[in-house]
């Protein structure tokens, strides 16, 4: 059995659907939020190196090192604000969370 450029674009779609449920059932805990994003940005990944391969074209492989570059220095620097709002606050649920509000 051959894997299809189908087989990879729904495996995609359902990586998808999974963060997008995981962003709208779990508002509270933001570590979740961020790791349901993070699954998000994998998914469209997945989608572009799919096409990539399929139309032997280098530039959606390439177009995916910087996305998952600016997703590493994301994740970074939003796990930093976490901690710190953890050591301020003492709880990382979102709804508890306005001193961030402008």
């Amino acid at each position: 059995m051959t894997l299809s450029l189908g087989h990879f674009l729904s495996l995609g779609a359902m990586l998808f659907a999974l963060s997008i449920i995981g962003i709208f059932l779990n508002r509270k805990n933001l570590i979740v939020l961020l790791m349901a994003i993070e699954l998000m940005l994998l998914a469209v990944n997945m989608n572009f190196v799919a096409f990539s391969y399929y139309l032997g074209d280098m530039a959606g492989q390439v177009f995916v090192f910087f996305i998952l570059t600016v997703a590493a220095a994301e994740s970074a620097i939003g796990l930093a604000i976490l901690v710190l709002v953890f050591r301020n606050k003492s709880s990382i649920r979102v709804d508890e969370l306005n001193m961030l509000k402008g």
